[in-house]
């Protein structure tokens, strides 16, 4: 059994177990089957793919720093988002007629929300390759974790951080390990000159700077 089909399989015994669990004000909860099948969300139910591409090869670079942010997101959903949202889900749907239950329509679109994304960490998280940068021996070319300093057309100077594709940031200017700059700059090592296509034409940049420096 994968990793995914587990936790579809743990979602479910905590809906089970959750339907019966009172309410922060109100009395134990008994849900009809109707709920039961009606709401349990299907693997049919989930787009694994959401925004993020996917990575080649199956391969997941990540620094230590995404990683982590990543599981607390799964775990804050897990744990404490998704019991929440299925209470309120079974106290709205004792409460009579669905088709007009502003609570359970909206409860139930948001489990399917929380869902599809505990599905996508999930996987995200099962691929991952944590790789620190601080810990790489060869600082001398431009690897996964790399803060790169270039000289643009011999007149820009531009700093990139190479990070996972899920880490993606570009007002702190962190790209993405199959990013086209990433791509491009990939291997080099100060003072190296290399070629980056862009819809305008062919780039040249100068390496001026190597280093890896913790990643927050």
């Amino acid at each position: 059994m994968g990793v995914i089909d587990a936790m579809v399989g743990v979602l479910r015994q905590r809906d089970e177990e959750l339907r019966h669990r009172p309410l922060a004000t109100g009395a134990p909860i008994e849900m009809s089957k109707a709920f039961t099948k009606e709401d349990t969300v299907e693997d049919d139910d989930v787009d694994l793919t959401e925004a993020a591409p996917a990575a080649p090869g199956g391969r997941n670079y990540m620094t230590p720093a995404g990683h982590a942010r990543m599981k607390s997101e799964l775990l804050q959903l897990l744990d404490v988002e998704r019991p929440e949202v299925v209470r309120i889900v079974s106290w709205a749907a004792s409460n009579g007629d669905r088709s007009e239950n502003g609570d359970y329509l909206y409860g139930k679109k948001r489990l399917r929300e929380i869902d599809r994304r505990i599905r996508f960490l999930t996987r995200r998280l099962d691929q991952a390759e944590v790789v620190d940068p601080t810990q790489r021996e060869d600082v001398g070319q431009v690897f996964f974790g790399a803060t790169v300093t270039y000289l643009r057309n011999g007149e820009q100077e531009e700093t990139v951080t190479i990070v996972g594709i899920d880490e993606v940031d570009p007002p702190r200017r962190r790209v993405s390990w199959i990013s086209p700059i990433a791509r491009a700059i990939t291997k080099a090592r100060e003072g190296d000159l290399v070629s980056l296509r862009t819809p305008a034409g062919v780039d040249e940049l100068e390496i001026l700077e190597i280093r890896y420096d913790p990643i927050d």
